[in-house]
């Protein structure tokens, strides 16, 4: 695999800003698989698509024109020409993008148009099964971490940051149970990589967690 590092972990656990900061400082692209994920439930309750329906889903997955605008900081996802960036960052999304990834006909398409696009190029990848799954020779893996507590308090201040109305308690426990959906899943469930750096965030700024990426880059 040429020039990808993959970033797995729970909701959460800040992989998608660490991942951007580290893609832009070492001058590769970020790709959010998660994002794909929360495009896929988006357009299947557009359309109707039952989220247990996997031929249906598949189907649908086969006919998504998805993009990423890499000139927008942070990168924007399209849906054709539609900017959806916003519109899949919600909690429901959330809980429904995390049903849509545990189907294996998702998976299969996701995995496949995720491998395509970080062809050739220099890639950090943010997900769950990135260092397990998609990439599993990726040269570089880290798995990110946090406490419940940790993640769930940036996760509320994330959604209050975008001005929605929710409960702390609530943004927690529907956290806890993104994490089991994810964790206990026949299909690709989160878990480290054999290989992956694990860093626990708990205490952690963001710079810090970048400085620890890039010293472990250096002594590679």
């Amino acid at each position: 695999m040429n020039h990808i590092i993959t970033i797995d972990g729970p909701a959460g656990s800040g992989k998608s800003t660490i991942s951007r900061i580290l893609a832009k400082k070492i001058g590769y692209s970020y790709l959010d698989t998660g994002a794909m994920y929360r495009a896929v439930a988006l357009v299947a309750k557009r359309k109707g698509v039952g989220f247990h329906d996997d031929k249906g889903l598949g189907i649908l997955c086969n006919s998504l024109n998805l993009q990423f605008d890499r000139d927008a900081d942070p990168p924007r996802l399209l849906l054709g020409k539609e900017d959806i960036s916003g519109l899949i960052r919600s909690p429901e999304m959330d809980m429904l993008s995390s049903k849509v990834s545990a189907v294996g006909e998702v998976r299969e398409a996701m995995t496949g148009l995720q491998r395509k696009i970080a062809k050739g190029s220099g890639y950090v990848a943010e997900g769950r099964d990135m260092g397990t799954v998609v990439f599993p020779e990726a040269d570089w893996k880290f798995y990110l971490t946090a406490s419940c507590e940790s993640r769930a308090g940036r996760r509320y201040e994330e959604l209050l940051g975008r001005g929605e109305t929710v409960l702390r308690n609530v943004v927690e426990a529907d956290l806890k149970k993104r994490d089991n959906q994810d964790r206990n899943r026949p299909l690709s469930p989160l878990r480290p990589a054999e290989d992956a750096l694990i860093i626990d965030s708990t205490t952690l700024t963001i710079e810090e967690v970048v400085e620890v990426m890039l010293n472990h880059l250096k002594q590679s």
